[in-house]
Parts: C-alpha cells; sequence; structure tokens
C-alpha cells in the first residue's frame, strides 16, 4: 500500500484559518477594529479586544503583515543597529539579552529588525531604519559616556528606550539600567568587612557607561575606608575569558597583588580564575573575587569549582522588560512617557569570597 503523503500540521491549519474578511463578517467587525484589538490599541474597549481574541484563536486566525500594516500604519517591528568591526569577538551577553527581546516580541507578534553598522555609522542607520518605516520604535544599547545618540533620538518621531544610561548627561529620557554604582559599591564593601585592603578591578571597556559607574563604585567604597584604587590595579578591556585571564596574570605577578578583585563579569571572571589557579593560589583564602552575574545559562557561578559570590542582575529580563515597555510606547497602551527603572543587582555571597588572609 502506498504511503499517503502528510502536509505539516501548521500547513493544514492555514487552510482552516480565516482570513481578516472572513473574521470581520464572523464578527460583525470592521477588518480595522479587528486589527486595532489584536494590536492592543486603546480606542477598543476590552469586552470587544476579547471577544476578537478568543474568535482569532479558535479560528487560527493570524494577521497578514501587509495588510496589518495598511490598517494601523505599523510595521510591528522593534529596531536596533547593530555596531560591527572587523575584530569584534561574539558577545554573549548581547545574545542573552536578544533572547529575552525576542521572546516578548514573539508573545505580541511583533518582527526584530537588526541592521549592522560600523560604530561611527550608528547614528546615521537609526535615521534611516525610522525614515523608511521600518521599524515602529527601537532601543539603544552599548551606551557611551555623553552619548550624542541621545540627543539623535529624542529628535526622531517614533519611541525609544535606551538599556543602560549615558554618563554625564541628564537623565530626561526613558532607560532601564541595573545600579551599577550600587552593585559594585556593595561588592567591595563586603569585601573591606573580611579584611581586604588590596584590590583590583577587571572592567569592561572603558568608555561604556556601566564600565564607568562600576569603577565610581568600587571607589567609592574604597574611599569610605581611606583607600584609593590605584590606576595600575584597574583593566579596562573587552568581557572575554581570555583578557581575564590576561589581566589577573598581569595583577598576579606584582609584589604587591590584591587580595581582592572584582570582575564586571562571570565571564572575565573564567578567565580570572584559571590564572589564579595556574598561579598556585586558592580562591577564597588566597585571594577572593566577586563577578558581576547577568545570569548566562552557560556560565552559572554556582558551577564554579569556588563557586562565585556575585552581584546578579538577569539580561535575559532587561531584554523582555525592554520589550514590554517599547511596544506599549508604540501602541499607546500606557501613559507616555514611562521614564526610568534602576534596578538593583542581588549580592550573592558564595565560597569565592572569605577573610583577607594575613
Amino acid at each position: 500500500m502506498r504511503a499517503a503523503f502528510v502536509r505539516p500540521i501548521a500547513e493544514r491549519r492555514e487552510e482552516c484559518a480565516l482570513n481578516l474578511k472572513q473574521l470581520s463578517q464572523l464578527l460583525g467587525l470592521s477588518q480595522t477594529t479587528i486589527s486595532r484589538a489584536i494590536n492592543g490599541y486603546p480606542e477598543v474597549s476590552e469586552e470587544t479586544r476579547q471577544r476578537v481574541l478568543k474568535a482569532a484563536a479558535e479560528t487560527g486566525y493570524r494577521p497578514n503583515r501587509a495588510a496589518q500594516r495598511l490598517a494601523t500604519g505599523k510595521a510591528g517591528s522593534i529596531g536596533l543597529v547593530m555596531p560591527i568591526e572587523p575584530n569584534d569577538t561574539s558577545d554573549i551577553h548581547f545574545a542573552e539579552f536578544q533572547r529575552g527581546l525576542a521572546e516578548e516580541a514573539l508573545r505580541h507578534d511583533f518582527h526584530l529588525v537588526i541592521m549592522p553598522a560600523a560604530p561611527r555609522d550608528e547614528e546615521l542607520a537609526i535615521r534611516w531604519l525610522v525614515a523608511s518605516g521600518s521599524a515602529d520604535g527601537y532601543y539603544l544599547a552599548y551606551m557611551r559616556e555623553k552619548d550624542p545618540r541621545i540627543a539623535m533620538a529624542k529628535s526622531l518621531p517614533v519611541p525609544f528606550i535606551v538599556h543602560g544610561r549615558s554618563f554625564g548627561l541628564e537623565t530626561d529620557y526613558p532607560f532601564l539600567d541595573v545600579d551599577n554604582e550600587g552593585a559594585f559599591h556593595d561588592a567591595a564593601h563586603l569585601l573591606l568587612q573580611l579584611g581586604h585592603r588590596r584590590f583590583a578591578l577587571l572592567n569592561g571597556p572603558e568608555e561604556f557607561d556601566f564600565a564607568i559607574r562600576r569603577r565610581i563604585g568600587a571607589e567609592a567604597a574604597l574611599q569610605e575606608k581611606g583607600i584609593d584604587l590605584a590606576p595600575d590595579s584597574i583593566r579596562h578591556t573587552a568581557m572575554t575569558d581570555q583578557a581575564g585571564f590576561c589581566g589577573m596574570s598581569e595583577l598576579l605577578e606584582r609584589p604587591d597583588r590584591p587580595t581582592a578583585v572584582l570582575c564586571a563579569s562571570t565571564v572575565l571572571a573564567l578567565g580570572a580564575v584559571r590564572a589564579i589557579n595556574r598561579a598556585g593560589l586558592r580562591l577564597g583564602e588566597d585571594i577572593s573575587l566577586i563577578a558581576h552575574d547577568d545570569v548566562l545559562p552557560l556560565l552559572k557561578p554556582e558551577n564554579f569549582t569556588v563557586p562565585l559570590t556575585t552581584t546578579r542582575s538577569s539580561l535575559r529580563a532587561a531584554g523582555i522588560r525592554i520589550a514590554q515597555r517599547l511596544i506599549a510606547a508604540i501602541k499607546k497602551s500606557e501613559p507616555q512617557p514611562q521614564q526610568h527603572e534602576l534596578w538593583k543587582a542581588d549580592l550573592v555571597i558564595r565560597a569565592s569570597t572569605g577573610p583577607a588572609p594575613r
């Protein structure tokens, strides 16, 4: 007997699904009302919205993108300009944030429009995204001190949100950020309580806002005890395992090597711990280390041979929240503007921190 050809379930569902016109006739509502109900526009009553969503789910209706754009004037897309340089390494921090953003976008049937650009062309690329109508709103990331993109974003006619902040500028723009100063102040304070007096900082690139604020937070805690964080005890690098290894190796060669180290990420800490082990030192005894944990699923601080003490704030959760706020601003389904969110990082104490060696 010949085997029957079985078509994919998605294909068979597509055949059974109603189109917008048919759904409009079934419900006795205009096609525009249905589109606006599905996209969460506030002028549609909640009763009508629930009626439309229930019918759409039961009939398998999914909006046609072209028709949706004509009905609502929206592309249904979030934009991002991704700076690319020839010698860049892959960034798992960016990937984890994007995963959260994508999860939330999918829940709202939004697309992501990612446009690569050389760092010097970022502003031009954002202007192109907006002018082309490819994105209804966008977010800014990798914020720098006095970042000129803020003024540009405020001049454009679509919603935007900043992941992070721009040191040296008034915060008169919508943002979501981690309290980096507070996190590294708390981390340094813990190490001071344990008796440490010789500190080092393995930080991200010095032009980025998060790195500036983490350094300021650590320095402030040390200054409260009359201790200076010497410039030669700080390393500003890409946040990679190799950079962490090289930076820590250099610091351990010094005659006054640090007994306490702050790392801007668990990726840097991975390399730093490798250097500490190679030097024959015991983590949590000869040297203490605290890292910032972005809650990366492939690099859990509790799974290190000596579990790491961390300041913790989820990048994926930040991606979800950025998408929620940006989509809400695009749909105007909540009061605008919702300006500032500053998340406090959790200090999680594990075995990588201990009393200063005598």
